[in-house]
């Protein structure tokens, strides 16, 4: 064996044990990875399970400078149901991260229903490297751990935000199967076989503390002959079931593709979609489609154009829960807040939980009463006939693992 190869070999096997390193902690965290904890005082019962509404358990993450966009897209898709973790990543100062868990804190029914935690200690993501999945794979643990009875997760990113009330999102979802996993994907790699899956890629932040760029080596790999790939999009609304199927793994395909997509470029875009199409448990509950609203170049680029306010009348009629991506504070956003959301500066998104007064000076969610009940608005009937539209024929070749 020549020296480059010895060297690229000793390499990948440094980066393949930290990654496994790293992941070995996922079922296994402490309540230090997650700190300014919201703590649950007084609040209403929140029921969870069949005969109930759905829940949702939100990964928002964002980068140095983020600290407010998170917190808006957090007020915007707050419900006392659901479950959120927030996550700056290391390009942003514990200062930022302390002052976001103050603004955590300062809601009250936040404070009361304890069902936001702040990411005290960050995880690295590197551009284009598998460290963005290791960062949401262990979000996803940790949001299992912690909270029972959530029933799909959504990652939003501080450059997203919803088109629909939680309200809304719960009742068109009340009356589809809970196993449903919404993950656009196809296994026509096109163009993404040459330059995604087959270069052998290297993230250095699997092992190394400083941020750095992922790096390609010389060689390429075939395609694997035990599975197949499929890629998409990296946005997601994936269920309980597969997701504890990918953590807990009692079957060894997760971690097969795991330990494969550790050296592809852009992970995100392929593992979820690989290891539900592969699965005989859960290739048959994927709805192709990411529920988002995105505007592209022709050709796409490596990220979709940021939307505005040209753009409200289409988005809004588009059928998607949520829509990327804005720049900060975009007119848009207000646009939003006020016509689908009905909400506020510097408050949650109402719904049938809020029984306090509506004025300029009072938060109607400042008080609450049941928080088990939903109060629709003029967006569900669009999502509603988006979704039914998707579910016709799950069975269709739209919506298989082709």
């Amino acid at each position: 064996m020549g020296a480059e190869k010895k060297w690229l070999y000793a390499l990948f096997c440094a980066a393949l044990v930290s990654f496994l390193i790293f992941l070995s902690s996922i079922s296994g965290f402490s309540s230090s990875y997650y700190a300014f904890s919201s703590h649950r005082r007084f609040a209403t019962p929140v029921n969870h399970g069949p005969g109930h509404p759905p829940a949702f358990a939100y990964y928002i993450s964002g980068g140095g400078g983020d600290k407010d966009r998170i917190f808006r897209l957090l007020l915007a898709v707050y419900h006392p149901r659901n479950r959120y973790l927030l996550h700056i990543g290391t390009d942003g100062s514990e200062e930022e991260r302390r002052k976001l868990g103050m603004l955590v804190k300062s809601v009250p029914v936040i404070q009361a229903f304890g069902n936001v935690d702040v990411v005290g200690k960050p995880d690295p993501v590197t551009y284009m490297g598998s460290t963005n999945i290791a960062a949401m794979l262990r979000a996803i643990s940790i949001l299992l751990k912690v909270d029972g009875g959530w029933d799909w997760f959504v990652n939003l990113s501080a450059n997203d935000y919803p088109l629909i009330t939680q309200d809304d999102l719960s009742h068109v979802l009340s009356s589809v199967s809970r196993d449903l996993n919404f993950i656009d994907h196809t296994s026509d790699l096109g163009w993404k076989e040459g330059q995604r899956v087959k270069p052998i890629v290297v993230d250095p932040g699997l092992y190394l503390a400083r941020k750095t760029q992922i790096f390609y080596a010389t060689e390429k790999r075939p395609l694997p002959e035990a599975f197949r790939v499929f890629t998409g999009s990296s946005w997601v609304v994936l269920s309980r079931p597969f997701l504890e199927f990918c953590v807990f793994g009692w079957d060894n395909l997760p971690r097969t593709l795991l330990m494969y997509f550790t050296n592809a470029a852009l992970s995100q875009e392929v593992y979820f979609h690989s290891v539900v199409c592969n699965s005989p448990e859960f290739k048959n509950t994927t709805v192709n489609s990411d529920m988002r609203y995105m505007v592209w170049d022709n050709p796409p680029k490596m990220e979709p154009l940021f939307l505005n306010t040209s753009n409200y009348d289409l988005m809004a009629q588009s059928g998607a829960a949520f829509a990327r991506q804005f720049n900060k504070d975009e007119a848009i956003l207000d646009m939003i807040d006020q016509n689908i959301l009905k909400r506020s500066q510097n408050r949650v998104t109402p719904g049938a939980w809020c029984t306090g007064r509506r004025s300029w000076r009072m938060d109607p969610c400042s008080r609450w009463g049941d928080v088990n009940v939903l109060k629709t608005g003029p967006q569900v009937k669009i999502l509603g006939d988006s979704v039914q539209r998707l579910l016709q024929d799950l069975s269709s070749q739209s919506n298989q693992c082709r």
